[in-house]
């Protein structure tokens, strides 16, 4: 069986892409007071008010439980708020304060433009290639296989 050629390997270029983002990302975000989960956080609560933790969870690449932390933290904080009671079953729906939106905002500025400088080499055409592409690795990743 033969080696894995680290240099051709897809896998282990896009481990490489990842973790080049995940370091720019920290930098950025890090003098903001902000974790990337954080950050992740706050724009999911922006894009879809109302989320659960569970979706957060999921939504954020992280436990639960560590989600919870998380939303304890930031309602603390003011930055987001979820009502004491659940208005149906368990779920308690966390929306954005102000003050959120208000750190999203800067959080956001500082995300683009390390995504900017990520995709500087590439063209539009090259830029929705790359998205289309992802798109089907993820999908072949995540759909079982019949045997």
């Amino acid at each position: 069986m033969g080696q894995v050629e680290l240099d051709t390997s897809l896998g282990y270029l896009l481990k490489m892409a990842s973790s080049a983002l995940h370091s720019a990302m920290e930098a950025v975000l890090r003098p903001l007071g902000m974790t990337i989960t954080h950050y992740s956080c706050l724009e999911l609560l922006s894009q879809r008010p109302g989320l659960s933790n569970s979706d957060l969870a999921r939504g954020t690449f992280v436990t639960r439980q560590s989600m919870n932390v998380l939303l304890q933290a930031l309602e603390r904080d003011g930055l987001v708020a979820r009502p004491e009671r659940a208005p149906s079953g368990r779920v308690l729906p966390t929306t954005l304060t102000a003050k959120g939106r208000h750190q999203l905002e800067t959080a956001s500025a500082a995300v683009r433009a390390v995504e900017e400088r990520m995709l500087n080499g590439l063209t539009a055409t090259e830029q929705n290639q790359m998205r289309h592409f992802l798109r089907s690795c993820v999908a072949s990743l995540t759909t079982p296989q019949t045997p």
